[in-house]
């Protein structure tokens, strides 16, 4: 037996600059979430199927900067309806929250048909994807995972999925 979850309910996120907090709240409220908890050293924003928690890390632990090649998150991406809210998510981040852009919005067509993509940086370095898939990804027709499909992949990098 096995179960379809509906999706990431909430990720928490420790931050060391306070900053990051502002920084989270202003781009979770552009993305029509709204904040449910706002103190000093936490906001929770929740809607569009999601909910963000960021949180400052303790006095005693803000010693070092996220690293993402260590055990822990590597990045996570919000799913875009459309292939412009990415471009309108690009032009936010870059000018309200001056966002530390890795690439801005890109085809990525060897990562899944269609796929088009923004990634950039909070100001503790924790990296955030935007994406558009269009129709069914890897589940449709010319999708690996599709009916005709070349299956799962053996491995993948900056080329795709490959193998």
């Amino acid at each position: 037996m096995s179960v379809e979850v509906n999706g990431i309910a909430h990720i928490q996120l420790t931050v060391n600059k306070p900053d990051s907090l502002e920084f989270w709240e202003q781009l979770c409220q552009f993305l029509e979430m709204k904040t449910l908890i706002r103190s000093e050293d936490v906001r929770y924003c929740i809607g569009s199927r999601t909910g963000i928690l960021v949180r400052l890390a303790p006095l005693d632990k803000r010693n070092q900067l996220f690293d993402q090649d260590r055990c822990g998150l590597h990045h996570f991406c919000f799913r875009a309806r459309r292939r412009e809210d990415v471009d309108v998510i690009y032009e936010f981040v870059t000018a309200a929250l001056d966002a530390h852009v890795v690439h801005p919005p890109e085809a990525g067509d060897h990562f899944a048909p269609g796929y088009y993509s923004l990634l950039f940086e909070d100001p503790d370095g924790i990296r955030v994807e935007v994406n558009f898939v269009p129709g069914k990804g890897h589940f449709g027709k010319d999708g690996r995972l599709g009916p005709d499909g070349a299956g799962p992949a053996g491995s993948y990098g900056a080329d795709g999925l490959t193998g």
